[in-house]
């Protein structure tokens, strides 16, 4: 993930006198992390856990810690949220004997390492310590890990769903969103201008993705060029021993038509649909977080222009806008996936690169 303030310039809206983002097509970048520590300050302090459950007593404290990095990119009014975040809870505990008499009180640490929007499908990991490790230390230390690991996890879902819809922006949005809209004359020069300042900025770009297709989905397109004849790096993207290779990850793959995949660990799974050596991969693609029944297409088209010189034109069709989860970042990780997770590192692996 880019630190924030150091995305591309050209993406960045830049400071104008009247504060415009004309027709939102630059990003519009919002800092996040003040507000994070400010939503995991009032979900995760004075947390009652257990409050007599089998003679024990826990709660939260406070918060010691949010560090990392969280913004909000709005480019034409949508969402797109990033985030690495680690933080700590202080919690504390006393069990008390079958009479009501503390036998001990105890202090202990919460703690979750890495909160991040490339895993926001998955519950991140959650560490509990307890400065007393002792019989009793332990017995609350492992209470505290059954009972208020959920709720604790319960809040950083909070935190996601909050984050996919805005964060600190997200009134500004709806204001927009429900401002009634004005037909104005003037300016249409300035539109002409920022027309041909768009249309700059799509031909500069590699990948594209197109506007066309079902309401709420779209289709990525990519062209990509090897410096190896096109049978190999076919043989390299329909090979699940090469697959584990490059990504570092396990892979099934069916090398038939009719045959289903798996890759990435079983995050990516389809079917093959069409498939010609060297020329034509066709396969039905499904990720796990996407909503039920929602499948996409995607078509890989090999062109060796040259001899040892091999392009590959990528047309992912049906992307959803959104996950199961309500995160509108699908379209912009799937073509960094393609592009970081799969071209790249044949590139870098196989030495193909040019």
């Amino acid at each position: 993930m880019a630190k924030y303030g150091e995305g591309d310039k050209r993406w960045i809206v830049e400071e104008r006198p009247d504060g415009a983002n004309v027709h939102n097509w630059h990003w519009a970048e919002t800092d996040c992390l003040p507000w994070s520590k400010t939503f995991f300050t009032k979900s995760l302090s004075d947390l009652t856990i257990l409050d007599g459950q089998g003679n024990l007593r826990i709660k939260t404290k406070k918060v010691e810690k949010v560090d990392g990095e969280a913004y909000v990119n709005i480019r034409k009014g949508k969402v797109i949220p990033g985030y690495e975040i680690s933080l700590s809870v202080s919690w504390e505990g006393e069990a008390k004997d079958g009479e009501g008499k503390t036998m001990l009180k105890a202090e202990g640490n919460l703690e979750i390492p890495y909160i991040s929007d490339e895993n926001a499908e998955e519950d991140p990991e959650v560490k509990v310590t307890v400065k007393d490790e002792g019989p009793i230390g332990k017995a609350l230390k492992e209470a505290m890990l059954a009972k208020g690991k959920a709720l604790v996890l319960e809040k950083v879902r909070d935190f996601v769903q909050a984050m996919a819809k805005g964060g600190p922006v997200k009134d500004e949005l709806e204001a927009k969103k429900s401002a009634p809209k004005t037909n104005t004359t003037t300016g249409n020069s300035n539109s002409a201008a920022v027309s041909k300042e768009e249309v700059g900025m799509e031909k500069e770009a590699k990948k594209e993705v197109k506007k066309e297709g079902k309401k709420g989905f779209k289709t990525i397109t990519m062209t990509e060029k090897f410096n190896c004849r096109a049978k190999d790096i076919y043989e390299i993207l329909m090979d699940e021993n090469r697959w584990k290779g490059f990504t570092q990850s396990n892979a099934r793959i069916s090398k038939e038509v009719g045959g289903q995949f798996s890759i990435f660990d079983g995050s990516v799974t389809g079917i093959n649909l069409e498939l010609q050596e060297g020329k034509l991969i066709a396969q039905r693609w499904r990720f796990g977080s996407w909503p039920d029944g929602i499948d996409s297409t995607v078509r890989l088209v090999f062109n060796e222009p040259e001899p040892g010189v091999t392009i590959i034109k990528l047309t992912h069709s049906d992307v959803p806008e959104e996950d199961r989860y309500g995160n509108a970042t699908v379209v912009e990780n799937t073509e960094r996936g393609w592009k970081d997770l799969i071209f790249n590192k044949i590139r870098a692996v196989f030495g193909f690169g040019i």
